[in-house]
C-alpha cells in the first residue's frame, strides 16, 4: 500500500474531531459517487480514508506508522462502498494460479459441454499454519466414472444402440405453435437425456448412471498468507459425469482464532503488558511474536495505548513478497493492592511532582 494522506483526501486537518470526518466523508462521497457520474478510483479513495479515520485504533497507528500501519488490510481500497471482499484462488494444475478479486464474483463461465458438479468444503486451519502455509490432505466421497462400465452405464459386454428418438444425435427439433406462426426449437432429447444412446441392460455397479460414489483423497498445498474466509478452487476435483468431466472443488479456509495474536491484512497485533515503573523508567522487555520471542524496548515515560512497531514479524504478503509488521499495544497496569511501603513512596512521588 503507497503512502496516502487520508487527511488531504477528506479535505480535513490532522486533529479533525470523529463528527467532523463523518461530515467530509458525507461530502465527498455525494460528489464522487460513480452512480452520479463522480469518478470510481477518487470515491473509492475516499471511502479508504474514511474507513481509516473514522476507526480510533486504525486511525493512531496511521498517525504513528503512516500505510505501514495498516497491514494493506482497507477493503475500502479494493471492494468498493459497502462491498465484502475475500480472496479467491484457482490451482488449476495444482500451482497457485489467478487470484479473483472478489469472493462472491466467481470465476468465468464454464465453456462447452456440462462437467460434473461443484463441491465445496470448508477447511479449517490453525492461526499459524495460515500465516505459514501448510500441507493438507482432504478425503472426500465423490461421484467419479464408473470403474465396472467406464461410463459406458451400460453392463460390460451388452450391446448399446443408438437412441430409437433422435438417432443418437442426443438432441431433436420441436416445432411449437405460437401467434407469430410456427417456431422450430432444438431441444435436448428426452428419452436418452441428450446422451445419444439406448442402454438396454444398464450397469449393475452404477445402476446405469456411468458414474458412482467413490472415496477421493487429494493433496493441497495451502499458500503462506491465506486469510480467513478465502476460497481455494481446483480445477477438475469436483463430481465427474459419465463422459469423464469433472466439476470443480471449491475450499473455504476457515482460521481459528489464536489467542495470542489477531490479524488485520498481513498486519499481526499483539498486547504486552507492562508496570507502572517500566514505563516511567524505561526498559527491555520479551515480547511473544509468530517466529518466537524477540526483546522490544520501552522507552522512559512510555504511556498506555502505545503501539509499538516491530518490521516483518507479519503475514507474508499473498500477492507480493515479503512480509507485513506486528504491531504490539503496550497496555501500562495500575497496580490494585500496594504495601504501607509502596503507598509511602507514591505519596513522596505526588508530593514531589506537585
Amino acid at each position: 500500500m503507497s503512502d496516502k494522506d487520508y487527511y488531504k483526501i477528506l479535505g480535513i486537518p490532522r486533529n479533525a474531531s470523529v463528527d467532523e470526518i463523518k461530515k467530509a466523508f458525507r461530502r465527498q462521497a455525494v460528489k464522487h459517487h460513480p452512480d452520479q457520474g463522480g469518478d470510481e478510483a477518487k470515491f473509492k479513495e475516499i471511502n479508504e480514508a474514511h474507513e481509516v479515520l473514522s476507526n480510533p485504533e486504525k486511525r493512531q497507528r496511521y498517525d504513528q506508522f503512516g500505510s505501514a500501519g495498516l497491514g494493506g488490510s482497507s477493503s475500502a481500497g479494493r471492494g468498493g462502498f459497502g462491498s465484502a471482499e475475500g480472496f479467491r484462488f484457482d490451482f488449476g494444475d495444482g500451482g497457485l494460479g489467478d487470484i479473483f478479486g472478489s469472493f462472491f464474483g466467481g470465476g468465468p463461465a464454464r465453456q462447452g459441454p456440462k462437467s460434473g458438479r461443484d463441491v465445496e468444503v470448508v477447511m479449517d486451519l490453525d492461526f499459524r499454519e495460515a500465516v505459514f502455509g501448510a500441507e493438507k490432505e482432504i478425503s472426500l466421497t465423490l461421484d467419479d466414472v464408473c470403474i465396472q462400465c467406464q461410463g459406458q452405464r451400460a453392463q460390460p459386454g451388452t450391446e448399446i444402440k443408438d437412441c430409437a428418438t433422435c438417432k443418437g444425435a442426443g438432441q431433436h427439433i420441436r416445432v411449437m405453435k405460437t401467434p407469430f406462426g410456427n417456431v422450430r426449437q432444438q431441444v435436448v432429447c428426452p428419452a436418452c437425456h441428450g446422451a445419444g444412446t439406448q442402454i438396454e441392460q444398464p450397469c449393475t455397479a452404477c445402476a446405469g448412471r456411468g458414474v458412482s460414489q467413490q472415496q477421493k483423497k487429494i493433496n493441497l498445498a495451502i499458500p503462506a498468507g491465506i486469510d480467513d474466509g478465502a476460497t481455494i478452487r481446483l480445477r477438475g476435483s469436483g463430481e465427474s459425469n459419465y463422459q469423464g468431466s469433472a466439476g470443480d472443488l471449491y475450499v473455504v479456509v476457515q482460521v481459528r482464532p489464536d489467542k495470542h495474536f489477531t490479524r488485520e491484512g498481513d498486519l499481526i497485533l499483539s498486547e504486552e503488558t507492562i508496570t507502572m515503573t517500566q514505563a516511567a523508567l524505561g526498559d527491555n522487555i520479551k515480547v511473544a511474536t509468530i517466529d518466537g520471542e524477540v526483546t522490544m524496548k520501552i522507552p522512559p515515560g512510555t504511556q498506555s495505548g502505545t503501539d509499538f512497531r516491530l518490521e516483518k514479524k507479519g503475514v507474508p504478503k499473498i500477492k507480493g513478497s515479503g512480509r507485513g509488521d506486528h504491531i504490539v499495544r503496550v497496555i501500562v497496569e495500575t497496580p490494585t493492592r500496594l504495601s504501607a511501603k509502596q503507598k509511602k513512596i507514591l505519596q513522596e512521588f505526588q508530593q514531589v511532582k506537585g
